[in-house]
């Protein structure tokens, strides 16, 4: 056997041209489906031919960016404001397409060195972080605003006001935690393929690591398939198909993976007012309508909507015992059961913890004239959801210990039966 044979494909495979492939069909991803998105939102009727400038905005807040919201008329008037959300749909797409370009030129190896993988991986991320700061760049735009009708419209006449806002984002932070997105979706990648060659002194975290993986990433993808029929059935039967799309498209894991830990036994906590609102489901919108901020969980939906959402429960616990089984199945059959459910805690806690760092909210527009304050609910609101961290991590640990012992037992019952039928 010779050297070329025994190492694989040579390195040409994954040099800067599948790199660069990587790259474009991660952006085109991520643009695919936030392009219909932002259509079924509206964004096409915002002025100033600016849909171009607000799907970079979206591409940007994918991979973790921000963006900043301002304005101003001069010294009579000002407008402030943020924008922190993640458009999870969007982040999905493209942490699939870019996990699965990393590891294509990989298949079919058994051993790869870390210097190999480190060269594979730093081609792709030279080229991200040009593109990445391509679309910051780009992801700017102003809006002059109307004030209606009225005493302020007549202000503004009177005074000359032009009230402008608009948005864009920091550059430098934004490249920054772009890059940190993408090394993330490397490592989860190389944790979660079974095939993925890994360095000969990492070979060990195949038992442990890459079977917890792996059923992490099919219990968030499970919940978003499930999410989405329940979506599809609304869109179909209730109405705003528009609305609806535009969530599928733009946000269906922040409302699913939430969903997820609330059933778990989580609480968020979050506050929506002025015309803003949560789009789906409606009760979230009608639990967070408060003037002060409210908690969010089984008990105060159940409170506005009826036992229904107890279902939350056994679904998620459903999910769960999936999940542990398909690790337990994916591990070889000398690991213990106590260890099964220490690795399926520690891959939910940190699973949870991914989900309360990505699915959290925070918008806030303000504006003011000759400062007498806000303009009232047309022109100002705030949306905020945040989780209680430290008890849903708690509530992780706890049902990653029930749920891995019942796996364990589970696929070792599964495995005495084939073992039985295999003997007969």
């Amino acid at each position: 056997m010779n050297a070329r044979t025994a190492s694989g494909p040579p390195a040409a495979r994954h040099g800067w041209v599948g790199a660069l492939a990587t790259v474009l069909g991660t952006l085109v991803a991520m643009g695919v489906v936030a392009a219909p998105g932002l259509w079924a939102a509206g964004a096409t009727d915002l002025p100033g031919n600016s849909f171009p400038r607000v799907l970079a905005a979206t591409l940007v807040t994918a991979v973790g960016g921000s963006v900043k919201l301002s304005g101003d008329a001069g010294e009579l008037a000002g407008a402030e404001g943020g924008l922190t959300v993640i458009p999870l749909s969007v982040t999905l797409a493209g942490a699939l397409v870019a996990g699965r370009g990393f590891l294509r030129p990989l298949r079919h190896r058994a051993v790869a060195g870390a210097p190999e993988l480190a060269g594979w991986a730093a081609r792709i991320a030279v080229l991200w972080l040009l593109a990445v700061l391509g679309l910051a760049l780009a992801a700017r735009h102003t809006y002059e605003l109307s004030l209606g009708e009225g005493p302020l419209g007549d202000l503004g006449d009177l005074f000359g006001i032009r009230p402008v806002v608009g948005f864009s984002t920091d550059v430098v932070p934004t490249v920054l935690i772009g890059l940190v997105w993408l090394a993330g979706v490397l490592l989860v990648a190389l944790m979660v393929s079974r095939g993925a060659p890994l360095p000969a002194g990492l070979l060990r975290l195949q038992t442990s690591l890459r079977p917890a993986a792996y059923a992490m990433l099919l219990l968030l993808l499970a919940a978003v398939g499930i999410g989405l029929v329940i979506a599809l059935v609304v869109a179909a039967t209730r109405g705003h198909p528009a609305g609806t799309f535009a969530v599928i498209l733009l946000g269906l894991p922040n409302v699913v993976w939430p969903a997820l830990t609330i059933g778990l036994g989580a609480t968020w906590d979050g506050r929506v007012e002025g015309p803003f609102g949560l789009p789906m489901p409606h009760v979230l919108d009608e639990v967070l309508r408060t003037p002060d901020v409210s908690a969010l969980d089984l008990g105060t939906l159940t409170e506005h909507d009826g036992g229904k959402w107890w279902l939350l429960l056994v679904v998620s616990a459903v999910l769960l015992c999936a999940a542990a089984f398909v690790m337990a199945a994916r591990s070889p059959a000398r690991v213990r059961a106590w260890r099964h459910a220490v690795h399926m805690a520690v891959a939910l806690a940190l699973t949870v913890l991914m989900i309360c760092l990505m699915a959290r909210i925070s918008a806030r527009i303000g504006l003011s004239v000759l400062g007498i304050g806000e303009l009232g609910e047309g022109l100002s609101g705030q949306v905020l959801l945040r989780p209680r961290l430290w008890g849903a991590l708690g509530l992780a640990l706890l049902w990653g210990l029930a749920a891995g012992f019942a796996g364990a037992f589970l696929a070792r019952a599964v495995r005495r039966t084939e073992g039985a039928g295999a003997e007969r």
